[in-house]
């Protein structure tokens, strides 16, 4: 796949920075976006591609990156929704602020992006959610987590209903355990992390996964090979649910 225009949220680091060195690579254009300003500014150089700050969870921000792109007359053959959050809590323990936090980011942000960026997205393009595997195997301490997945994965279901006459699809992947920034955000330290991550050598893929891995299954989804899938979606898990 090359020559198409990418939109990555959260493309900082992690899954979605990797999948924007491999786009950009491939010959395409990618634009990423961060919470950060500094963040962005750093990706962004390093990647040679555009970066804007954009929140997910600050609607103004979101407004705000749809005019500038409109402004610069960008479209989009396609945007990666990927920007989220996981802060573990036990259900009893969890704070409705927990709640709000989560969901905002993960089932909210997406679909405020998704209705922004609308109006750029060609006809055809291709969308796709960076899900989780918490959808349908259950984690203790991600009760909240695994819901706000669940919630935008059922919004895309009636999304691709309602997009389908101007040629969007939308389809998830749902990536297994996979070594990023997100463990340390959650408060695991890096003695817990390495702990966590031996357990995976009892995998079919013997190992825990890296972002490197994700990158095949959405970069498919993006393609033109993907067009007759709605709501298709991808578990790459490593064999971590067989």
């Amino acid at each position: 796949m090359s020559n198409k225009t990418i939109l990555i949220t959260g493309g900082t680091a992690g899954i979605g920075r990797a999948l924007a060195e491999h786009l950009l690579a491939a010959g395409n254009r990618v634009i990423i976006t961060g919470r950060n300003q500094a963040r962005v500014d750093e990706a962004s150089k390093q990647l040679g591609c555009m970066g804007f700050v954009a929140d997910s969870t600050d609607s103004a921000q979101l407004a705000s990156l749809a005019s500038a792109l409109q402004s610069d007359r960008v479209t989009l053959d396609g945007l990666v929704l990927n920007a989220g959050v996981f802060y573990p809590q036990s259900i009893l323990a969890s704070q409705e602020s927990d709640f709000d936090l989560t969901m905002a980011a993960n089932a909210k942000g997406p679909l405020i992006t998704l209705q922004q960026l609308q109006p750029l997205l060609n006809n055809p393009s291709s969308v796709v959610f960076v899900s989780s595997v918490a959808v349908t195997k259950a984690f203790a301490g991600a009760a909240v987590y695994a819901a706000s997945k669940a919630a935008f994965e059922a919004i895309a279901r009636v999304a691709n209903l309602e997009l389908a006459s101007l040629g969007i699809r939308i389809s998830s992947v749902r990536p297994g355990v996979t070594a990023t920034e997100i463990q340390g955000k959650a408060g695991m330290s890096q003695e817990q992390q390495d702990a966590f991550f031996a357990t995976l050598q009892s995998t079919p893929l013997g190992r825990v996964m890296t972002p490197q891995d994700q990158i095949g299954a959405i970069a498919f989804l993006l393609s033109d090979q993907s067009f007759a899938m709605r709501n298709a979606v991808l578990e790459v898990d490593g064999g971590y649910l067989l």
